[in-house]
């Protein structure tokens, strides 16, 4: 610790969740006598929702501000120095200090700390190719990207899009494109979309995009974004052009990990900085790490795996700020869960997937079974499709994924915490859910679907 000053600094690498929700729960415990806070944001806004910026830009959410959980007023009047438009440009960690700058003027300045946290998210991958760094490319990850997109929408007067991915973001991008009155296609290079999905269930997704009028497009390979006069004009696979005057990334996201890959701190197999479990980067006593940018535990198959996730991002922050502060926290891992929607099709999943598994080397029996949300004799009961995997002779349960109407999506969560338990799913089957017929079923289908992979395993013994 530098005892050249009277109170230690903590300094903060991006003002999101992850970042202000340690700045923020180290406050609480801390005074500001005790520790200065400084934090670096290299954009506009703080501790916002960039899971809600789909609804922001199909209309649902209607003002930005309520995607906002925290301005940067409030954060300074509870003694924190948040610095906006000011971007870390390098990491000193022999002399624990970093240099920062000014977005708008370009002036640059050392800052040094006594504890670092590094919460500097995830960024959009960008395919390399011609075009694909042109204006009216949107990746759509922060709130700043999300204002981008809907500037150029206003501006630009063709009424088609694309949409090259086909993920939580790019279906879900997809969806408020279609909102907003544009002709869209999804240019997907999986055999179908939802790739965090089997995918026999991802084959229920792309029936009900094409439902909404979003042409599906897989297995195919994006090669190039022609542009003119500063302008998208299409996007071309190895066989076919599509026209376009807006593109939508939604390949997915990589950890932001440039400034740590720099200074030699630990990554991991996806790029994302490597932690213990209290959040402390591997190796280095006064760095944190938590958000998009870090790599986690998955509780399911014991390795590493990059998880960008809102819910994570601000548990690592609330981790972090403990024990900064002086208190004790860990964050033990996650079970990868997930839910989506498009229109009124509900998207779920937790645990492994079928590939997952084998990666891993387990072996695993599978069922799908097809019910209802609610009894069904009652009115505006809809069907649900429930996939389960469990260990070949222990009944372990592996994995669940789930797509369904009304009610679906959230039954995910009594897996996840089957998952968390360790469960078999023999175990699940005597699970004393809720029942009442506007509900679930006398059987819930999760319930159904472990009573289905119960009687498999035991046929493989």
């Amino acid at each position: 610790m530098n005892m050249s000053r009277a109170r230690e600094r903590l300094v903060v690498i991006g003002g999101d969740a992850a970042g202000m929700s340690a700045a923020s729960q180290a406050r609480r415990l801390r005074g500001p006598d005790e520790l200065e806070i400084v934090a670096f944001e290299r954009g506009h806004f703080t501790s916002y929702s960039a899971c809600g910026i789909p609804y922001w830009v199909g209309g649902d959410v209607t003002d930005r501000n309520q995607l906002i959980a925290r301005t940067p007023e409030e954060h300074r009047a509870r003694g924190i120095d948040l610095r906006l438009r000011t971007e870390v440009t390098e990491l000193d960690l022999d002399g624990q200090r970093v240099r920062a700058r000014d977005v708008d003027s370009g002036e640059e300045s050392w800052t040094s700390y006594d504890e670092l946290v590094i919460a500097t998210g995830a960024r959009p991958i960008r395919p390399d190719m011609p075009g694909a760094d042109a204006a009216a490319v949107h990746g759509v990850q922060t709130l700043d990207d999300g204002q981008a997109l809907l500037d150029t929408l206003e501006r630009t007067r063709g009424r088609r899009a694309v949409v090259v991915g086909a993920g939580y973001i790019g279906v879900e991008m997809a969806e408020a494109l279609i909102n907003r009155g544009y002709e869209v296609t999804v240019v997907n290079r999986g055999s179908e979309p939802m790739s965090t999905l089997d995918p026999d269930m991802g084959r229920l997704v792309h029936t009900a995009m094409e439902g909404l009028g979003i042409t599906m497009v897989n297995d195919a390979e994006v090669t190039e974004i022609p542009t003119g006069d500063g302008r998208v004009r299409a996007v071309v696979t190895q066989d076919r052009e599509f026209p376009a005057d807006v593109v939508v990334l939604g390949i997915g996201v990589r950890p932001e990990t440039t400034l740590a890959r720099a200074a030699g701190l630990p990554l991991g197999p996806h790029g994302g900085l490597l932690t213990d479990r209290s959040m402390r980067v591997r190796g280095h006593e006064n760095i944190w790490a938590g958000g998009d940018c870090v790599e986690v535990l998955d509780l399911v198959s014991g390795q590493d795996r990059h998880v960008p996730l809102g819910t994570h991002a601000n548990k690592h922050g609330q981790v972090i700020g403990t024990n900064i502060g002086g208190g004790y926290a860990t964050f033990p891992g996650v079970v990868g869960t997930a839910v989506s929607k498009v229109c009124d099709l509900e998207i779920a999943r937790t645990g492994l997937r079928e590939k997952d598994a084998r990666r891993v080397g387990l072996r695993f029996e599978s069922v799908t079974i097809e019910s209802t949300s609610r009894a069904g004799y009652y009115p505006n009961a809809s069907p649900m499709t429930v996939k389960m995997l469990a260990e070949h002779r222990t009944g372990r349960l592996l994995g669940v994924q789930i797509v369904g109407r009304e009610g679906a999506g959230k039954r995910v969560d009594i897996a996840a915490v089957a998952l968390t338990a360790g469960m078999t799913v023999e175990q699940m089957t005597s699970l004393d859910l809720g029942y009442a017929p506007p509900f679930s079923p006398v059987w819930d289908p999760v319930l159904v679907a472990a009573r289905k992979a119960a009687a498999k395993v035991r046929g493989s013994l």
